[in-house]
């Protein structure tokens, strides 16, 4: 195992939705914004639709979905290289739902991963599936979250 440690990550987040008058009114400017970390592509993001924003750009109720499944992901190779198990494709439709609390604010109260999983042989259908467990006790992020990252996996051989 390698040693304990602190991970720094930092990027720049730079509005561009000024139309020229700045925030003189909550119609009067665009959620745009350039997300940058050095090395990367820029990320082009904005509020979800429903919040003025434009919904052909990321937002951050995506990115934090986008996030949990990823990391799950990451965490379930990981945990399958572990078991001795050979994960041949992996694909996830996760949702998370958000509730408005009515005072302009809100929360995430859970997010559903959807792994579909195919393995190399019928064998390694139940350490994959047990696999699922240990992925979400190592995921970075489902351990800094205050919801229920729930997980509805399904594993199949080729």
């Amino acid at each position: 195992m390698p040693p304990l440690g602190e991970h720094r990550y930092e990027l720049t987040a730079t509005w561009t939705g000024n139309r020229g008058t700045g925030t003189t009114g909550y119609r009067d400017y665009a959620r745009d914004v350039t997300i940058e970390v050095k090395g990367k592509p820029d990320l082009l993001a904005s509020a979800d639709k429903p919040f003025r924003g434009d919904s052909s750009r990321w937002n951050p109720e995506d990115m934090l979905v986008a996030a949990l499944s990823e990391c799950h992901l990451l965490a379930y190779l990981h945990a399958c290289v572990t078991a001795g198990v050979v994960v041949t494709a992996y694909r996830d439709d996760a949702t998370g739902l958000m509730r408005e609390d009515g005072s302009g604010g809100g929360a995430f109260v859970e997010v559903t991963l959807r792994p579909q999983v195919t393995v190399a042989e019928a064998s390694m259908i139940e350490a994959a599936e047990n696999a699922h467990h240990q992925a979400h006790e190592w995921c970075f992020i489902a351990n800094s979250v205050n919801f229920p990252v729930h997980h509805e996996a399904v594993v199949t051989a080729a």
